[in-house]
């Protein structure tokens, strides 16, 4: 119980013994009636605290904590106390309620939006133009982007050096007679040029007479050929094994613009022929005018080719091989010619072969057995003019082919330095096909003279093999087709 003394006021100490507390029985104190007593401080009455908490007692306000001994006010903006009583009307609970200012500024304020400002609207005093300006053309319009797709100049090396083998194959009877006309203009290398003619044109054999001897396999197997193959890249594939102790005449089919594929798997090394068919010695056949392009001949012979005539491929398959009397040895003829060249059309096979039968009769003198070859995505490599859809240049070319014997196509592909214009090849995959040999009983070997029926039997046989070999691996080698095998004419 609290007792006053003069003008302080005096907090009993409350008994230690439970039987005292139970004769004073002290009526329980909440927070703010013991926060509202007097203090004694250092075992004095404060008067002046007492003071204050009596006006703050009279003033209805919480009073100030005690900070070091004395009460201290607290700021009536921040806090204040609460009482909160119970239902008998005693004071119970005592909390700190946060002022009215200060749950507003820690109160959360959402930001609104700004308004959108709308467009001022002209005035009526503005002047409008009575007509609206006219523009031409914009200077340098449509050199932002090109219609051609030029290649990146961080195109790496051995891409860069497959094209240029491929230039180099495209372009060798040109720059050989670039080189010709070159020497004819200085007079020093008359004196070497005109016996060089003399012989090439007048007396020299190695073309037709089979000997191969200017034949170089250092050349066939040069590397420089191997990024000339991997350009496309070609592929050759065997189907079954040829004995070695065999004549073989390969037909090879399509004909396509330049025929990149027979090059690349019968004239060189870099498909692995000798590989796949240990034992046989094999010569691709081109025109014999190519024989007659100064220095461009000495190129080709070097390469292993020979003329396509008929003088050169008896003498081919009648001499040298394993036995001297060409056992062990093959010829590569392209049997469409410049003919099929002109149906040389991507996603399409159009093969001119129901009337080639002079291969076929050829073969059946010399004993040698015959081997189709179906080469998948050389017709791929170029595009060319449509004959439907300009017949006039079709048909100037079927009057070039009949009075000089070949035609050219007009087709085009990509360039060096782009992938829309040029006349090198695009890089598409060539995959080249062996299918198996045609067993040919030889006949006519004296007079010449070859049965009419077991020639169309073998004939028969030959295009049978081709369409085997088109119908087992088309959906391998030719998904993106637009047409089944035609044979033609």
């Amino acid at each position: 119980m609290a007792s006053t003394a003069g003008s302080y006021v005096l907090l009993n100490s409350e008994p230690s013994q439970p039987q005292d507390r139970l004769e004073h029985n002290p009526p329980p104190k909440s927070d703010a009636d013991a926060v509202n007593e007097p203090v004694e401080v250092n075992g004095k009455n404060d008067g002046l605290v007492a003071a204050a908490s009596q006006n703050s007692a009279a003033n209805g306000s919480a009073p100030a904590p005690i900070v070091n001994g004395a009460r201290k006010r607290l700021d009536e903006e921040k806090a204040i106390y609460e009482k909160h009583l119970c239902k008998e009307g005693e004071t119970s609970l005592t909390g700190i309620k946060l002022s009215e200012n200060l749950e507003k500024n820690l109160t959360h304020k959402t930001r609104t939006p700004p308004r959108e400002k709308k467009p001022n609207k002209p005035s009526k005093q503005q002047d409008v133009p009575d007509a609206q300006l006219a523009s031409g053309r914009r200077a340098g319009a449509g050199w932002e982007r090109s219609a051609m797709r030029w290649a990146p100049l961080n195109v790496p090396l051995q891409r860069r050096l497959q094209t240029l083998a491929v230039l180099w194959h495209t372009t060798s009877i040109p720059l050989f007679l670039s080189l010709f006309f070159l020497l004819c203009a200085i007079p020093l290398a008359w004196p070497l040029l005109i016996p060089y003619l003399i012989y090439t044109l007048l007396i020299s054999e190695e073309a037709t007479n089979g000997t191969l001897s200017r034949r170089s396999n250092w050349m066939r197997r040069s590397k420089f050929w191997s990024l000339f193959a991997s350009y496309f890249p070609a592929r050759l594939h065997r189907t079954v094994e040829l004995e070695p102790t065999r004549k073989y005449i390969f037909g090879y089919h399509p004909h396509g613009i330049i025929s990149h594929g027979a090059f690349a798997a019968f004239a060189t090394e870099a498909l692995g022929f000798a590989d796949l068919y240990p034992g046989i010695t094999n010569t691709l056949l081109t025109l014999d005018t190519n024989f007659r392009v100064p220095f461009y001949r000495d190129y080709a012979l070097a390469m292993g080719l020979a003329s396509v005539s008929r003088e050169s491929i008896e003498n081919l398959l009648s001499k040298g091989g394993h036995n001297g009397e060409g056992m062990g040895r093959a010829v590569t003829i392209v049997i469409g010619g410049a003919r099929e060249s002109l149906d040389a059309r991507p996603h399409s096979l159009r093969l001119v072969l129901r009337s080639r039968k002079g291969f076929i009769k050829l073969a059946i003198r010399m004993g040698a057995d015959l081997v189709p070859v179906l080469a998948f995505g050389e017709n791929e490599l170029y595009d060319q003019v449509d004959s439907v859809e300009h017949p006039w240049i079709y048909k100037g070319q079927m009057i070039v082919k009949k009075m000089m014997g070949f035609t050219i196509p007009l087709f085009h592909a990509r360039g060096i330095f782009n992938y829309d214009v040029g006349l090198m090849p695009y890089r598409r995959a060539v995959n080249i096909v062996v299918g198996r040999p045609i067993r040919v009983v030889q006949q006519g070997s004296k007079d010449n003279k070859v049965d009419e029926a077991y020639l169309d039997q073998v004939h028969t046989e030959y295009v049978a093999e081709l369409v085997r070999l088109w119908d087992g691996y088309k959906n391998t080698f030719a998904k993106d087709r637009k047409g089944e095998l035609e044979i033609v004419e």
